[in-house]
């Protein structure tokens, strides 16, 4: 069975300069551990707000790590420094627009503030790249979707489809606690539990 291997990056001036603690690639890994059942591992990387450091970060943990999901937090605001969205389009080979959209339509049942984030979802050769929040709150929002007390969905996850979609790239098989998140395939594309 393919590992799945995931790359969390986060992008800070202040964290990678010590300045304080990051929370995102902390926060990323406790969900991962909450949410998939298949195997993975992760590959870590914290740095500063630099388009050419953040473009060749991205480059190599797709090219070199072989990651088949790269995930970042931080730097996408309108602010000068936020530059995470430029860096991941420029190595992009395709853009995934719907992951951008759908983060912000969970964001703004928060705060008005959400239309500023400037998220993008990118395929890079066999690997989905996605920009996340880099608040803890909002990556879990992002990530897994908002139920109503009963448990039923107001709103998809963006996570729902990240399974199928690294299949459709030739990426592993996915598998998720649903308790969680569901991981959303055509009946075609499911395959039957061990």
């Amino acid at each position: 069975m393919n590992t799945l291997k995931i790359g969390l990056v986060s992008i800070s001036d202040r964290a990678s300069s010590g300045v304080y603690q990051d929370q995102g690639i902390p926060a990323l890994q406790d969900w991962f551990n909450a949410t998939l059942t298949s195997p993975f591992v992760t590959i870590t990387r914290l740095i500063p707000d630099e388009q050419p450091v953040i473009e060749e970060t991205l480059r190599q943990l797709v090219d070199i790590e072989g990651c088949h999901l790269v995930l970042t937090t931080g730097g996408t605001g309108p602010a000068p420094r936020d530059v995470t969205p430029e860096a991941t389009l420029a190595v992009a080979d395709r853009e995934m627009p719907g992951f951008g959209e759908q983060m912000r339509q969970i964001s703004l049942r928060f705060v008005p503030t959400a239309i500023l984030s400037r998220q993008v979802g990118v395929i890079r050769k066999q690997s989905l790249i996605l920009n996340l929040p880099g608040q803890p709150k909002a990556i879990k929002e992002t990530l897994e979707g908002l139920k109503d007390a009963d448990g039923k969905v107001l709103a998809s996850g963006i996570f729902a489809a990240v399974p199928y979609c690294i299949d459709l790239i030739g990426g592993p098989y996915i598998e998720t606690d649903e308790s969680v998140v569901k991981a959303f395939r055509p009946k075609s594309a499911i395959k039957p539990q061990a």
